[in-house]
């Protein structure tokens, strides 16, 4: 580690107390292991020579953000080093070309007060944005509430620049809005969790904040009648800002009634709120409970809903559980059948259950939680026979968490060995020495 020492100094971090802290994000997934060191790089040159020395002495390198994945992917698993790239922070705001060129450290909420000073913002709203990264929701391909109309990172992400497991550094994508130029590597490096190169730089295309929203919170008895006015708004040529649904027990978890809740936004013109909302209204059959008619007291009706974490969390603690938060997603019109065989399945192995998730684009979050004395045995029963539903419903095991280690055996029941063989050529391409986040995906 004499490198790291003289390379870094005091950025490079070797107490096993201090480093512990570094060594596994926010998911369930503990690992004994410790780790070399942590090392914090400022800019592109020295995350090159890192990735360089890693690969000639083959030590793994696990990148991290902010280390609020829920999948594993930012923990570490063998005896390595952690980057974390919190002090590579530089953001580039250019309202005219509407792109903004940071760095991997920056946080999404700090970026978007930035680009509030221009009437821009960065549409992508994970749950845990007030702490997530730019590289971390890079690397695990992030979505979040704004889905429903904004898609996830992979929507808005035009360029990067990585360096790859053999410690060349590459340009892809372009800073324009429209680019063809060959092989989508952009894309292929979104969602990748970091095993194939690390993003020193990201190009991001950017939106306008909306002049105004309104927005409903409404009450249902039956969750088909909630699925079925999500879909009647969009035929009714409203485009939902956002759709997000809890159920009847989680409703309660996060202080509302215990009845399935739908909290359903969409943005207008300044001056067409009213009008807007009362449109809004008669499509939604619910019993609505609260109304908004700006875009502060919109974001504000959701708050509720970004409790939903803090809240399974909390109910598992009191219940001196551990809280295992899974994400998959199915076409919209087989939400019911997805949350009908979801609640059975809980039943069926006696396990707790709290449901909610991004109705507005099929993306459900289902939670439930073991005794540490009773072992993961029938949850990973329930996680199996999950994948197992989803799939058959043409949907995903991994909708914006990504798989990290947690779900290296599900994603083999979706995609088949063929695909994976492919994932791994991919990764000796672009990794030869296996040392970018080992033991992730594949």
């Amino acid at each position: 580690m004499e490198f790291l020492r003289r390379e870094f100094g005091e950025r490079f971090i070797e107490d096993g107390v201090t480093a512990r802290l570094y060594i596994r994000d926010a998911s369930f997934i503990e690992f004994s292991e410790s780790i070399a060191g942590v090392v914090f790089p400022v800019d592109e040159e020295e995350v090159v020579k890192l990735v360089r020395w890693a690969a000639r002495n083959k030590v793994p390198l696990f990148p991290q953000g902010s280390a609020t994945s829920l999948s594993g992917n930012a923990s570490a698993t063998a005896k390595g080093v952690v980057v974390s790239f919190e002090k590579m922070d530089r953001v580039e705001i250019d309202p005219v070309d509407g792109v903004a060129v940071v760095g991997p450290g920056v946080r999404l909420e700090e970026l978007n007060v930035e680009l509030a000073r221009h009437g821009l913002f960065f549409p992508v709203d994970p749950g845990s944005v007030k702490s997530a990264t730019v590289g971390g929701a890079i690397a695990n391909g992030a979505g979040g509430m704004r889905g429903a109309k904004y898609g996830t990172m992979k929507d808005w992400v035009l360029g990067l620049r990585v360096v790859t497991g053999r410690g060349d550094l590459l340009r892809i994508g372009c800073r324009t809005y429209k680019c063809r130029n060959g092989y989508d590597l952009v894309r292929l490096f979104v969602g990748s969790e970091g095993t194939l190169g690390l993003v020193t730089e990201a190009t991001l295309k950017l939106a306008p904040v909306p002049e105004s929203a309104v927005a409903v919170l409404a009450y249902y008895d039956d969750l088909e009648t909630l699925v079925e006015d999500v879909v009647r708004v969009r035929a009714g040529r409203l485009w939902p800002l956002f759709a997000e649904f809890l159920d009847a027990p989680t409703s309660a978890v996060v202080g509302l009634e215990s009845r399935n809740a739908l909290f359903l936004g969409v943005d207008v013109n300044g001056g067409a709120e009213e009008r807007a909302l009362r449109r809004l209204e008669s499509l939604v059959r619910g019993e609505v409970a609260q109304r908004a008619l700006d875009w502060g007291n919109a974001m504000k009706l959701l708050e509720p809903r970004r409790r939903l974490f803090y809240g399974q969390i909390s109910t598992a603690q009191r219940d001196g559980g551990v809280l295992v938060i899974e994400d998959v997603a199915v076409p919209i019109s087989k939400l019911p059948e997805a949350v009908r065989g979801l609640k059975k399945l809980a039943e069926r192995h006696g396990l707790p259950l709290l449901l909610g998730g991004h109705i507005g684009d099929g993306n459900l979050h289902p939670a439930t939680w073991y005794r540490r004395e009773e072992g993961l045995g029938r949850v990973e029963k329930f996680l199996r026979d999950m994948a197992e539903l989803v799939v058959k419903l043409n949907g995903t095991v991994s909708a914006e968490h990504g798989i990290g280690v947690l779900k290296k055996d599900l994603i083999k029941m979706e995609l088949g060995e063929d695909a994976l063989n492919y994932m791994r050529e991919l990764k000796r391409v672009f990794d030869p020495y296996n040392i970018l986040n080992p033991g992730k995906i594949l």
